[in-house]
């Protein structure tokens, strides 16, 4: 097995340098399963021969769409070992939206979650079998009725020696993962980003927030976001963490593994934290090792902050901002810093990314970014100019202590717990309602949530279409986070002179 040195550039070199360094200390604890690095590092490489030896290259792609889970881990590390790149898919979304990921993204091979919560994600996505030439294996973590795929121990049953062996042909510049986000044309798009990229950004905000070697890691946050996976297990690889993913957020088992396992590092979006503080549970139980945690997305309230720190006790509350299309990153308060500045701002830039605004006041970021949307050069140059600056489609400003303050979005998007959701998708997808004309989909305040979607709905002549049977339809189409909370049917939407929906008057009738 070839090991590296400090200084990595691939998760494939990361992988192979923890597995020799750390080979007995602890990496992942998930339910009763103890894995240390050599364990990982076995195992992904197992999964990365059986890729190779399936005819697996490197820069195809390889998707997971499953629940938290080491399983995820060690099948990301397999894929990115065999040289492939990551798409990680939403457990949300709904088979077609994965169908259209899985197509654009020219996927070669699927590795699924089997049942989970009642549903069947294999089976589910066999009827779209023919818009998909280019999925070539799919393989099942568990039970399925699926007829195509193969269970998960054909996976993990492939020729390490393989597996090392292309790991150590990759390179920095390689395709390491393919982060899909939607945008304001309601089509999704692939954030490229590279294996020297997403282990740099990585490796600064463990270093920014204080992760250390043999912190206890509470991972609620997916897998298949930024947040879960590079912010997450990503960093804990790189500074010796253990991971304790968790599948769904249960706020009584929460509170029992941060007891038990003495954890230390507990991120989350605000509803995570919302949720705990609601139930009363969190006086029941020791948290005295909770030490730091990460939250983010604007707007988190400065009391829910404070019950935080006070109730639940995190000495060190590390809020901030950033995008898919920066690794999930961009600025960032840090450990000790006064409450009154984690309250009312994002923290300053990170280390490698640089901060400027337009004359309008949007934040433009240049540093830690994606290498492009993936087959999209137009899209990628309306979002990186010719300068290597991001245009966010935020609008911020500098406090006198050079920390961001996100002030307003000029994107058309609202966040749902923590995910980003953009009107213009769910729009098209209600407008294949045979009853609708039209439709305005916009952000309302939402006290547990931060935001959910309100949509006013014009009906089609003479149409009987109600409020609540078309939220009943949407969940069936839509990943439950889309899904408007709130109906209003109307004769009209508001209008421009030329003709654009006045979104401004629709949130005004919202409160």
């Amino acid at each position: 097995m070839p090991t590296c040195g400090e200084h990595v550039t691939t998760v494939a070199a990361l992988v192979a340098d923890r597995a020799s360094r750390w080979e007995g200390d602890l990496a992942i604890v998930d339910g009763g399963l103890r894995l240390t690095f050599g364990d990982l590092g076995a195992r992904a490489a197992a999964v990365a021969g059986a890729l190779v030896d399936g005819g697996v290259r490197r820069g195809d792609r390889v998707a997971i769409w499953a629940q938290n889970g080491y399983e995820w881990i060690v099948c990301a590390l397999g894929l990115q070992l065999a040289g492939a790149a990551l798409v990680p898919l939403n457990t949300r979304f709904k088979a077609r939206e994965v169908a259209d990921i899985l197509a654009q993204s020219k996927t070669r091979v699927l590795v699924s979650t089997g049942t989970f919560l009642g549903r069947d994600y294999p089976a589910s996505v066999e009827p779209f079998a023919a818009q998909l030439p280019e999925l070539t294996a799919v393989y099942a973590i568990g039970p399925t009725a699926s007829t195509r795929a193969r269970p998960w121990s054909d996976l993990t049953a492939g020729n390490p020696e393989l597996g090392w062996a292309r790991g150590a042909t990759v390179t920095g510049d390689d395709l390491c993962d393919v982060l899909f986000t939607s945008g304001t044309t309601g089509r999704a798009k692939g954030a490229v980003c590279t294996h020297a990229s997403t282990v740099r950004a990585s490796a600064t905000l463990a270093g920014v927030v204080g992760l250390r070697r043999h912190d206890r890691y509470l991972i609620v946050n997916p897998f298949f976001h930024a947040f879960g996976y590079k912010a997450g297990w990503v960093g804990c690889l790189l500074t010796g963490a253990v991971v304790y993913p968790m599948a769904v957020f249960d706020v009584e088992q929460a509170l029992r593994t941060v007891e038990r396992e003495r954890i230390t590092v507990f991120p989350g979006p605000p509803t995570v934290f919302w949720s705990l503080l609601e139930s009363g549970a969190w006086q029941e139980v020791d948290l005295s090792t909770l030490r730091m945690t990460i939250t983010g997305s604007t707007g988190v309230p400065a009391s829910l902050l404070l019950r935080m720190r006070d109730d639940l006790g995190f000495r060190d509350i590390c809020v901030g901002y950033g995008l898919t299309e920066a690794n999930g990153l961009g600025t960032m308060c840090r450990p000790g810093d006064p409450i009154e500045v984690v309250t009312a701002t994002n923290g300053p830039p990170i280390p490698g990314m640089e901060l400027r605004f337009t004359p309008d006041g949007e934040i433009l970021l240049r540093g830690h970014l994606m290498k492009e949307y993936l087959d999209d050069p137009q899209a990628t140059a309306e979002a990186i100019d010719a300068e290597g600056w991001l245009h966010t489609g935020d609008i911020g400003e500098l406090d006198a202590g050079g920390n961001l303050l996100v002030l307003d979005r000029k994107k058309d998007i609202f966040l749902v717990g923590g995910f980003n959701v953009y009107p213009a998708e769910i729009e098209a997808f209600l407008l294949e309602h045979p009853q609708i004309a039209c439709a305005a989909v916009v952000g309302v305040a939402d006290e547990r949530m931060g935001e959910v979607g309100h949509a006013f709905v014009v009906p089609t002549a003479g149409a009987t279409v109600g409020e609540d049977e078309l939220i009943g339809w949407c969940r069936e189409r839509m990943a439950s986070f889309k899904v408007p909370r709130h109906v209003t049917l109307c004769t009209e939407l508001p209008q421009t002179a030329n003709g654009k929906v006045r979104k401004d008057l629709l949130r005004a009738r919202s409160g």
